[in-house]
């Protein structure tokens, strides 16, 4: 009886195990970061100068999720070759293929599998490579990735994008086709979204974004959500000069899904250099449906 009981015993223990892995799924680390294109212009903060700058500071982070903007395809090369343990996917915005900027989106790939993946661009054409759309200065994109948690078994919409800072229209149009796309693609999934979107959380379009018409999908800014109050010295651009002063306009925003555990504005340096003219932005989220 006593080698019966013990059996049933350790039965008992190990049966619930793998319930408990999954509720134990870990918090995603979310990193959205302007790395700003190689501009010849920037003279001491050309690219080649400040690489291994970008890379301490995502290094130093340690993101599962890292949405990038204004990555020119050498670049995007770069950041493959000097973070193995990441998978990458993303198009260059002029072609579709290497043809200038992306909004490369990388994950952990011991942590993610990639499902699916593609792009579109912030336009009447969405479909259509390089076009252009409303008031925008420049060609405008948005890339989505469909990914797997390795431990849960569970699937998650990933996206990233940078709008255009001029065109107010464009924003607002953004805006509004971003959610019509996210709400096709996620079919009913979690989402994360990261970017630089050239605007305000007061504004217009970012309320197009997180709430819409008010119905179906509503997201929360990660920064905002762990940091209620607004202060003057939350600028996400710095010009390479250290800034402060200001508001955000890069951005982590997240679906009821997720619950924010933290969130910071990242001033990482490297060798007193500043890495990129925007600071990188994070945020931790646990999942709450691996719970279930």
């Amino acid at each position: 009886m006593s080698r019966l009981l013990l059996v049933l015993s350790a039965a008992f223990i190990a049966w619930p195990a793998h319930g408990h892995d999954k509720a134990a799924a870990k918090p995603v680390r979310v990193m959205s970061y302007n790395i700003r294109n190689d501009m010849p212009g920037d003279g001491n903060n050309r690219w080649d100068n400040r690489r291994d700058a970008v890379l301490f500071a995502i290094r130093t982070y340690d993101p599962d999720l890292l949405g990038m903007q204004k990555v020119l395809a050498a670049q995007g090369d770069d950041l493959q070759k000097g973070l193995p343990g990441y998978g990458f996917a993303g198009n260059g915005r002029d072609d579709g293929k290497r043809g200038g900027e992306f909004n490369p989106v990388m994950f952990k790939k011991d942590r993610f599998e990639l499902l699916a993946s593609g792009q579109y661009w912030l336009s009447p054409t969405p479909e259509k490579p390089g076009s252009k759309g409303w008031d925008s200065g420049q060609v405008r994109i948005m890339m989505w990735a469909k990914l797997k948690q390795k431990d849960t078994g569970a699937s998650f919409l990933f996206v990233n994008t940078h709008w255009d800072p001029k065109g107010k229209n464009s924003r607002v149009e953004s805006a509004k086709l971003m959610r019509k796309i996210i709400e096709e693609k996620r079919e009913g999934l979690p989402v994360i979204i990261t970017g630089d979107f050239n605007s305000f959380e007061d504004s217009q379009e970012h309320k197009l974004l997180t709430t819409g018409d008010g119905k179906g999908l509503k997201l929360a800014d990660a920064y905002r959500t762990i940091h209620p109050k607004r202060l003057p010295d939350e600028a996400t651009q710095n010009g390479f000069k250290g800034t402060k002063k200001g508001s955000r306009v890069d951005m982590v925003f997240f679906s009821p899904e997720w619950k924010a555990l933290g969130a910071t504005i990242d001033y990482t340096q490297k060798d007193g250099r500043y890495p990129s003219d925007h600071y990188p932005v994070t945020a931790e989220l646990e999942w709450l449906a691996s719970k279930k």
